[in-house]
């Protein structure tokens, strides 16, 4: 399969993969002490997470869960989540969401490698604003 563009997404180093199935995959790494998105859900998208490296926190429905390296995580729709890596070592991970279609919002958010500075830009409040104006539009509802 062609690799895409790598990105910053809201702190995050995230390379959308592209496949054959109804599903988008992506390889995502975040550095140490970086927090995840809002608290949202998706009416259509399940969404897996596998842990490849390190750890992270997640928030599933308001239950704490430390998901290690070889662990994964399942999210059904319409269930409230967020992550984090809350440690002091970068978290490798492989994130799919199915159907098909949430890779826009990585495409749309995210804010090229190659950038001069991308990872801070890609957490600048003007960013972060169009995130929270636009997130409906990927079937990312945020809870605040």
């Amino acid at each position: 399969m062609k690799q895409s563009n790598t990105c910053w997404v809201l702190g995050h180093k995230v390379t959308p993969y592209d496949t054959s199935g109804d599903y988008d995959m992506m390889m995502a790494e975040t550095p140490p002490h970086i927090p995840g998105p809002p608290p949202h859900s998706h009416k259509s998208f399940k969404e897996a997470f596998l842990i490849v490296e390190g750890e992270m926190e997640f928030m599933v429905d308001g239950e704490i869960k430390v998901v290690r390296a070889g662990e994964s995580l399942d999210i059904p729709p319409n269930t409230l989540h967020t992550f984090s890596n809350k440690s002091d070592n970068p978290c490798k991970w492989v994130n799919i969401h199915s159907p098909k279609g949430f890779r826009q919002f990585f495409e749309k958010m995210g804010v090229p490698i190659e950038n001069t500075n991308a990872q801070e830009s890609s957490i600048s409040p003007e960013i972060i604003q169009e995130v929270i104006q636009s997130a409906a539009n990927f079937d990312m509802h945020i809870k605040m």
